[in-house]
């Protein structure tokens, strides 16, 4: 897949907010600090698109993306999908009360927007299974949501312990799941996984096109 064109949409606080589902859409979440915002600057190749903070948990809203893409064997202008940037979730310091809302926004984004194709959860490569990651597995599954794991900073590390951490995660799910979700190993800085990722989302885009849902 060849990324167009990606633009800023609009910024909703509650699902009802965000715009018509009318394009298949991809939400990207995960712990504060995962380096979300990098990853999808980096799938959509541009360096400012999602903004990047200093400060865990910045991010307050749905952020919707309307994203331009080819898949390299049609000709045209390509076609249009929206990718999501979610508010990330454990960052300490946010009171319980905008941590309840938190959850109850996402709750109905995820559950209720029906034209999301996939979810992609972040999870931090450099460190072992975070029970916190393993807890929001644990709720997708009960949603029954489609979605892969995007382990993320594999740069960070050295390539033996990315191996470790991502096979930890993996045998940690294995305890309660009798089948893997997808997922793919990543870094923002070298571009690791752009083109895996990218070529997940054609494939769900084209399975849309084909059988579109009702809305």
């Amino acid at each position: 897949m060849e990324i167009v064109s990606a633009k800023y949409i609009i910024s909703s606080a509650t699902y009802k907010q965000c715009p018509g589902p009318d394009k298949p859409e991809y939400a990207f979440i995960g712990r504060s600090n995962v380096g979300k915002s990098s990853l999808i600057n980096m799938l959509c190749n541009q360096r400012g698109l999602a903004k990047t903070s200093a400060t865990p948990g910045k991010t307050q809203l749905i952020n919707h993306f309307e994203v331009i893409s080819k898949d390299g064997t049609k000709k045209g202008t390509g076609r249009a999908w929206y990718l999501v940037d979610l508010p990330g979730y454990g960052y300490a310091v946010t009171s319980q009360k905008s941590r309840n809302n938190w959850a109850n926004m996402i709750e109905s984004y995820i559950r209720k927007r029906p034209n999301l194709g996939c979810v992609f959860l972040l999870v931090d490569s450099r460190h072992t299974p975070q029970t916190i990651d393993l807890n929001f597995v644990q709720q997708l599954g009960e949603w029954q949501v489609p979605f892969v794991l995007v382990f993320t900073k594999a740069d960070k590390n050295k390539p033996g312990a990315t191996n470790r951490n991502v096979k930890s995660f993996l045998d940690e799910l294995q305890k309660t799941w009798e089948e893997l979700p997808p997922f793919f190993v990543t870094s923002a800085i070298d571009k690791t996984g752009k083109d895996d990722i990218l070529d997940y989302i054609a494939d769900i885009n084209a399975e849309y096109h084909a059988n579109p849902p009702a809305l």
